[in-house]
């Protein structure tokens, strides 16, 4: 599936400010809804997050057509990676490792704050390694006949 690239740019800018929000409050609970957020588009698909419908209902249509569209499957890797983190944000947070959950928080606030400032995904560039060392793992583990 092909999507229009602002649409996760979008989502990134919420993003940035819902874990600004989670770093200054030390919130846990808004840290687990940003990771259920993140969780929807890597597992279900970008067509169902959140923040994409919210792009798709009232931005998209204020603005011209895409010049572009991009593959959804670098995206979707992204809303993985952060899932990862804002879920162990929010495991530190809720347990009282307050380190774990700032830090994790930081990282993934670092990366969305890339994407909306500078259109760079940071999980987009590393989907390429990603499939690489995954293929490579597939190969070796298939025996010749």
């Amino acid at each position: 599936m092909q999507v229009d690239p602002r649409g996760p740019r979008f989502g990134a800018s919420v993003t940035t400010v819902v874990l600004v929000v989670v770093l200054v409050t030390g919130s846990w609970a808004l840290l687990a809804a940003q990771a259920v957020v993140f969780a929807i588009g890597a597992f279900l698909g970008l067509r169902y997050a959140p923040y994409g419908l919210v792009f798709k209902a009232l931005i998209r249509p204020r603005l011209a057509p895409p010049r572009d569209t991009e593959d959804e499957a670098p995206p979707r890797f992204a809303q993985g990676v952060g899932f990862v983190f804002a879920l162990a944000g929010t495991v530190g947070y809720g347990t009282g490792i307050t380190w774990l959950g700032i830090g994790a928080t930081a990282l993934a606030l670092a990366a969305a704050f890339l994407n909306a400032a500078f259109g760079f995904c940071l999980g987009c560039e590393i989907y390429p390694l990603f499939r690489r060392i995954t293929a490579k793992i597939r190969s070796d583990r298939e025996v010749p006949a």
